[in-house]
């Protein structure tokens, strides 16, 4: 079993094999040697040991006593670990820094990265924790969410035991879980369902690594899987879990409609890629400080620049592309007052036009209010070029917008696609009865390379002595805010052909 094999792989293989760290070879025990020439080796050493107790006397007025090791000078120029005459602090154990940056970006683009470390007085292990996370990433018509989770234990000795000793029990009682996992049935609830994968060893990562995958489906919004991985080397271990996911930007919000989840070989993949680097790095730590617990330090959490909003400023020249359509809008908007703002925000630059007239008079008495607005979206990637996926987003997201439905005073109808328009293209009618101002809409949104362009056209009819939020009030037609929304749509993309956007 395999669930979510159907699922694209979201990421590249790891090439590189992990490299254990080099230990030195160990001694072995001297050869038994005979009763008497020991006795007399002691009798030498007996004399040998005064002797040089009597010359340290002399020599330095103190004597040195055997089984402890004499001050050595310090070199001159050398400086000392702390001019206290301590050892000096064992460098920090940075978790984040064990994944290299080019990986972590791989697996999860534009993380936010956190990290932490703790030794509560009552805990008997000293844990030091590194996440990366993005839960909303745009990839073309979905959006993904990735995270990664470490979490590395350096364990004290209690009594008799020694941290290694304690390090290995808590990793042979991870490693016993995990084989019971494979083939306990736990009871499910309705709607529920699990697959757990078999436990898989990692050959050559620390003195014992293991890996296993997590497939589960609960409700209507916990729908997720990752893979997990363990080891241990030294007196510490390392747990390591990396989850993935993706669904449409055209889905219902607060669904799982069209989720999928990490595969299993994707997720064994990464996760035994992870935990390879992590202990590569613990290892490197340990040769540095041998037989030293590391020292916990502050919470440090950093994260990416926050992403720019788009806030449109003014323009004082009209869009030259905007310019091509004046006599359209014009038509639908007579003696409307011209507005262009101009705003960009990391890769996404949007660019409005817009025709205005409140006052337009009607027949009888009374006044008309007609607006017109195209609103171009234009997307680039980092290199700069354009990124239609991206757009395709973007046209996702509207496209799967409300329809045929109302609240708060606004109705949305149904889509309808509409041929022959860019790349692809659609249309709706909107009515907003809401604050102080009343009226009907139509929109037509399409897209054409990496742009999205929306165009709508809205209006009023207000009888004389009503108000324009008044029941007497009669919005712009459904069948009228279309029409004229589709004419203007139509002369923007044949102008667009010719004047480049940004230009």
């Amino acid at each position: 079993m395999n669930p979510g094999s159907q699922f694209e792989p979201p990421t590249n293989p790891y090439r590189g094999p992990f490299e254990q760290p080099t230990m030195p070879p160990a001694q072995l025990p001297p050869p038994r040697r005979r009763g008497w020439i020991v006795a007399l080796v002691a009798a030498v050493v007996v004399l040998v040991l005064g002797a040089g107790a009597v010359a340290a006397l002399v020599l330095t007025g103190r004597a040195t006593l055997p089984g402890v090791r004499p001050t050595a000078a310090k070199p001159t120029g050398v400086p000392s670990g702390s001019g206290s005459g301590k050892p000096a602090a064992p460098s920090a154990l940075d978790v984040c820094a064990m994944v290299p940056p080019k990986e972590a970006e791989r697996l999860v683009p534009g993380a936010t990265v956190s990290g932490d470390s703790r030794d509560a007085p009552d805990s008997y292990t000293i844990s030091f924790t590194c996440n990366w996370a993005n839960r909303r990433i745009s990839y073309n018509e979905f959006w993904r969410s990735r995270e990664i989770d470490i979490r590395v234990e350096q364990h004290k000795g209690e009594g008799a035991k020694t941290g290694r000793s304690m390090a290995q029990s808590s990793y042979e009682l991870d490693l016993s879980g995990a084989k019971y996992r494979e083939t306990a049935k736990p009871e499910l609830r309705k709607g529920e369902k699990e697959y757990i994968s078999p436990m898989r060893e990692i050959p050559g990562v620390g003195e014992g690594a293991f890996v296993q995958y997590t497939w589960r489906r609960s409700g209507d919004l916990l729908w997720y899987s990752f893979g997990e991985a363990q080891a241990r080397n030294g007196d510490m271990t390392v747990k390591v879990k990396f989850q993935a996911s993706q669904q449409p930007k055209d889905a219902q919000m607060l669904t799982n409609e069209g989720t999928k989840s990490i595969n299993e070989e994707n997720a064994l993949r990464e996760a035994s890629a992870l935990v390879g680097h992590v202990v590569k790095g613990m290892a490197a730590w340990q040769a540095a400080n041998p037989n030293v617990l590391a020292q916990p330090k502050p919470k440090v959490s950093t994260s990416p620049t926050a992403r720019p909003t788009l806030s449109p400023t003014p323009v004082a020249v009209f869009p030259p592309v905007c310019q091509k359509v004046a006599q359209v809008a014009l038509e639908l908007v007579p003696e409307g007052e011209t507005r262009a703002r101009d705003a960009e925000a990391g890769q996404e630059r949007q660019s409005e036009c817009r025709w205005l007239n409140k006052k337009i008079p009607m027949e009888g008495a009374g006044y008309k209010l007609r607006s017109a607005m195209i609103t171009i979206h234009e997307f680039t990637n980092r290199a700069g070029a354009e990124d239609q996926g991206a757009a395709r987003g973007l046209y996702a997201r509207k496209r799967g917008a409300n329809q045929e439905m109302g609240f708060g005073g606004i109705t949305w109808s149904k889509i309808t696609d509409v041929k022959d328009l860019g790349d692809s293209a659609f249309s709706q009618y909107v009515t907003f009865k809401k604050g102080l101002l009343h009226n009907g809409s139509g929109t037509v949104v399409l897209r054409v390379g990496a742009k999205v362009v929306l165009v709508d056209y809205a209006g009023v009819d207000v009888p004389e002595g009503a108000a324009p939020n008044s029941a007497k009030a009669r919005l712009l037609a459904d069948r009228e805010a279309r029409e004229g929304a589709l004419k203007l749509a139509r002369a923007f993309a044949a102008a667009m052909k010719e004047q480049p956007t940004g230009s």
